[in-house]
């Protein structure tokens, strides 16, 4: 993991099954930077961002900040489309292309996915234990 910079950081809702087997998935496929921090919304980091953000007070959405004291969140369809370019290869080619989409109907399309993400979750999934570098890469 790099330590030259602010490293970007990723909330979730620390709840949702659906939510954390995604942010297995981006561990499973950041094979580039490997400089991606996650957060719970619910946890401490969350809320202090939360606090700083009013406008994301009441949200359940995945954020991207681009770090810690980012001024500008990213959330919703935004946010899942820089997960994907912070990937690269396929993955951030999807979301080039993704991009095209009117953000008013990649966020309808992200709103009907979250509606239904506790439905979403793999129930019979293993708990799966994250190694050391994993484990840093968690603010709280």
């Amino acid at each position: 993991m790099s330590d030259g910079g602010p490293a970007p950081l990723l909330l979730y809702d620390g709840s949702c099954g659906f939510c954390t087997n995604i942010v297995q998935f981006v561990l499973r496929h950041d094979v580039r930077a490997r400089t991606l921090r996650f957060a719970s919304l619910q946890g401490p980091t969350g809320a202090a961002i939360r606090n700083r953000h009013p406008e994301l007070a009441s949200s359940d959405s995945v954020v991207w900040l681009d770090a810690v004291d980012d001024a500008s969140p990213l959330v919703r369809s935004a946010a899942a489309l820089r997960v994907l370019g912070y990937l690269g290869g396929a993955w951030g080619a999807m979301g080039s292309v993704a991009r095209v989409v009117p953000r008013s109907i990649r966020d309808w399309a992200y709103d009907l996915v979250a509606r239904h993400r506790h439905r979403l979750s793999l129930d019979g999934a293993a708990c799966v234990v994250p190694t050391p570098e994993q484990r840093a890469r968690f603010l709280d």
